[in-house]
């Protein structure tokens, strides 16, 4: 990915006085209709990524308490609802699915608790003093809470939560010309990488970063992106579409993310002035120093985000050797044994 236009601007930010801080320490001391019907309730049904931006009276060090926003919280209740009922259903019909059912279920529970640890939790009021804490909450919801939720499968249980009508008039909706033209264009492997990459790189552009922190509004899109961009990006890596599309594909977004993202996130982490100057007084008021506190966010991007593409890597590959060896088992012809074998 391309770092010159960002490059460019934060050469032309100025940043204040005040805002200085000295670089003491450096560096070196992420079926067709059924799967359109899936992802697109998904992206509909996710909770909303609410942000929590603090006024001018709340500077200084943030009160960390659990947070309760409405929009989060009946999201992700209706979520869980719907899930649980979906489940119920679908394994008193699938009897000889159970186990699959229960890995599926186990997906979606780590993935919905990650949402609410990531925007329920005291870590979001952290969020808005400490630069390092956002990018903890953005990485939960990126490469935590998105590909399990592919994992989970929700939306094949949450339809069987709805009756006959409602699955039915929901199956015709995602057939019509528009949908499927919009769908087809979004979850390819190259559509899902570049809105994922575009979300990233443009959000952490300075300004746009110190707007979202100023505005609230602005800083649920930047979430709602963020997730949004993540779920479509993770359904091309381990959605039903995947399986039949081969793992190159897979295996090439995963690295080339692997790689822009670590290049973000070291140009984050090696810079020697501020990006965000908006944290410089909540920063302080907690007696962190605010370049270290933005050198250990870009090494949470740089660092534990590239080995979860790492290993997401290596469960592809695995994926790929499986379904090598059993199609090698199935297509190999059987040979009787010789004349007094067993």
């Amino acid at each position: 990915m391309n770092c010159r236009p960002l490059s460019i601007a934060l050469r032309g930010m100025r940043t204040p006085s005040s805002a200085r801080v000295s670089s003491r320490t450096r560096l070196g001391s992420r079926c067709h209709d059924m799967a359109v019907a899936q992802l697109v309730l998904l992206l509909a049904a996710a909770p909303s990524a609410s942000a929590h931006v603090r006024s001018a009276d709340e500077r200084g060090a943030p009160p960390l308490a659990w947070s309760f926003d409405a929009w989060v919280v009946l999201p992700l209740a209706i979520s869980a609802v719907l899930y649980t009922l979906g489940y119920i259903r679908l394994r008193a019909r699938s009897r000889h699915a159970k186990s699959a059912h229960a890995r599926q279920l186990a997906a979606f529970a780590g993935g919905w608790l990650m949402l609410v640890v990531s925007l329920d939790s005291p870590l979001d009021s952290l969020s808005a003093a400490l630069f390092s804490a956002h990018m903890v909450q953005h990485e939960l919801m990126m490469i935590v809470a998105a590909p399990l939720f592919v994992l989970g499968r929700p939306l094949s249980v949450w339809v069987w939560a709805f009756p006959h009508g409602a699955r039915t008039w929901l199956g015709r909706a995602v057939r019509t010309r528009g949908v499927r033209a919009c769908w087809r264009a979004i979850t390819t492997p190259a559509g899902a990488w570049l809105l994922h990459a575009a979300a990233l790189w443009a959000w952490h552009e300075p300004k746009l970063f110190e707007a979202a922190l100023a505005n609230p509004r602005m800083h649920t899109l930047q979430h709602a992106s963020f997730l949004f961009s993540a779920l479509l990006f993770w359904w091309t890596i381990f959605g039903e579409p995947a399986r039949r599309r081969g793992s190159g594909p897979a295996m090439l977004s995963l690295f080339t993310t692997m790689v822009h993202t670590g290049a973000l996130g070291a140009l984050i982490t090696l810079s020697p002035g501020l990006w965000y100057p908006s944290y410089v007084e909540p920063c302080s008021a907690l007696g962190f120093d605010p370049l270290h506190d933005q050198e250990l966010g870009g090494l949470v991007m740089w660092v534990p985000g590239g080995l979860a593409y790492l290993v997401a890597g290596l469960a592809v590959s695995a994926r790929w050797l499986f379904q090598r060896q059993a199609h090698v088992f199935i297509g190999r012809p059987f040979t009787a044994p010789p004349d007094g074998g067993v």
